[in-house]
């Protein structure tokens, strides 16, 4: 897909590529969304300050410096992330650091494990639609032609029907599992080729809007040009992403505080002050780039940003369930043939097994010298009754079901992270969802949890969204705006019934 260099959500063009005069920004969070925004500002020319209240950049895919038993320093992160290859923003982020994107490997295949051995293979599908479904279905072994007579082929069109405005009008009020519901696939289909897909974002299926479930699918597969495969970082994201983007952004000037909490906005006449548990920061614009949560929290504390109705949408956003993030080490290999990551279904609580020595280069190594291997589970959306004794039964059976050496094996080493800050995607919240642009002059946001205009999801919004942030502050100075790249905005079928 070409870039979408100027649809009408964005600034109109501008023949200035840098700022014609001093300004100060203060990009609050030091994840994807505030690096990108601060990028731009920076290379536009523009002093930048960016506050992040981690010890290190990176947000939810960040990673900090841990120690094993041993005194072997590693790199823990916030579990698995994969690249996809139509994150086309993200990816121009990271060309910043690394023009070939050498930092990353490509995977073969996203498979999915159920099971009797059931498994769902998503390589070397065709990348056009309707060609990838057809396929898809055909090749499925929980599918077959038979059961197709009792599917919901009018619901099932929907994916192919996507189009911003109308599929959330019609759709949002609903429920994911509804919309599941309504297709009539086999269990055992479904399971393999919708329910994995449904946990990846966070939102479990009874809460989450079958609007943006209809969004993912077209992101994801029946808009994406590119194949549901992806790539995964070589080196952990401290090493092969933070630090040079760290050096990056300090060459070109921006003054990077981590450590330092943003606790409330000033506007003074036409600036606004950032005040931190540090200093007073004044600035000419400020974009909050940080979690729900601390988003709620500066507004709460910020009089001047008491504008009704957009004050309500902040009040309003929510928090999807807690995801677990289990880093084992052991003291024997997996098999060589498994695959260095691979979604899961009918198993409990488990949803995905990385084999971290399979792809990283720290685990590799540690595997190497210790004859073991370092192993990650991750359940999505866990249903905050269940204890953790119980999540970890359910998370370990998973892996011991599926790979049967590894209940042969010893644990030597043990991470074991609960974490909710992801944001929630609830029935009819689309309409009050806030945007980049907010109605307060010189303010912006940026994050996964912003209303865009364009398909996106996770690491990749984020990016699109910090893009915008930055955009939109720079238009009224007249500088060209950072080009936003999308998939197809609607599907093969969209506008059509």
């Amino acid at each position: 897909m070409k870039p979408l260099r100027n649809p009408q959500w964005l600034p109109q063009p501008a023949r200035a590529s840098r700022v014609a005069q001093p300004l100060e920004y203060v990009v609050v969070g030091g994840g994807i969304a505030g690096v990108a925004a601060a990028t731009i500002l920076a290379e536009r020319g523009a002093a930048v300050t960016l506050v992040e209240s981690e010890h290190f950049l990176g947000g939810r895919a960040g990673a900090w410096t841990d120690q094993l038993s041993s005194g072997q320093p590693f790199e823990m992160e916030r579990g698995f992330h994969a690249f996809f290859r139509q994150y086309y923003n993200l990816q121009r982020l990271l060309r910043r650091i690394d023009p070939g994107l050498d930092l990353l490997r490509p995977l073969e295949d996203y498979p999915i494990l159920g099971p009797q051995g059931q498994v769902q293979s998503f390589s070397g599908l065709p990348r056009r639609t309707p060609w990838n479904v057809m396929t898809l279905a055909l090749r499925s072994p929980a599918l077959r032609l038979r059961d197709m007579r009792h599917v919901n082929a009018g619901q099932a069109l929907q994916m192919l029907r996507f189009d911003m405005e109308t599929t959330y009008a019609r759709h949002d009020r609903g429920t994911a599992r509804e919309y599941l519901d309504s297709l009539r696939f086999p269990p055992k289909a479904r399971r393999l080729l919708f329910d994995v897909f449904a946990h990846s974002f966070f939102n479990p299926e009874e809460e989450m809007s079958a609007a943006e479930l209809l969004m993912m699918f077209h992101f994801y597969f029946t808009g994406n040009p590119e194949g549901l495969v992806f790539d995964v970082a070589k080196a952990p994201f401290s090493r092969s992403i933070w630090e040079p983007m760290r050096r990056y952004l300090e060459g070109l000037g921006v003054t990077i505080q981590l450590g330092v909490r943003a606790q409330e906005l000033r506007r003074d006449d036409e600036r606004w002050e950032v005040v931190t548990d540090a200093e007073v920061l004044p600035a000419d614009g400020v974009i909050l780039a940080v979690t729900v949560p601390a988003l709620q929290q500066i507004v709460a504390h910020s009089a001047d940003l008491d504008h009704g109705s957009w004050r309500s949408s902040i009040e309003a956003l929510e928090l999807t369930r807690p995801f677990a993030v289990w880093r084992l080490w052991l003291d024997r290999p997996m098999r060589a043939d498994r695959a260095p990551f691979v979604g899961t279904t009918g198993l409990g609580a488990l949803d995905n097994i990385s084999v971290y020595d399979h792809f990283e280069d720290e685990s590799q190594r540690w595997a190497a010298q210790s004859g073991g291997s370092v192993v990650e589970l991750h359940a999505y959306a866990v249903d905050p009754s269940v204890e953790e004794a119980e999540l970890r039964r359910q998370l370990l059976h998973g892996l011991h079901t599926l790979y049967p050496e590894a209940a042969e094996a010893s644990v030597l080493e043990e991470r074991f992270l609960v974490r909710q800050d992801c944001p929630a995607f609830k029935p009819g919240s689309w309409d009050h969802r806030p945007t980049v642009q907010t109605p307060l002059p010189g303010l912006t946001l940026a994050g996964d949890f912003v209303k865009l205009p364009i398909p996106s999801a996770l690491m990749e919004r984020a990016a699109a969204s910090g893009f915008l942030a930055a955009n939109v502050l720079l238009a009224p100075h007249g500088v060209r705006p950072e080009p936003i790249e999308s998939v197809p905005l609607r599907g093969m079928l969209g506008g059509v019934g």
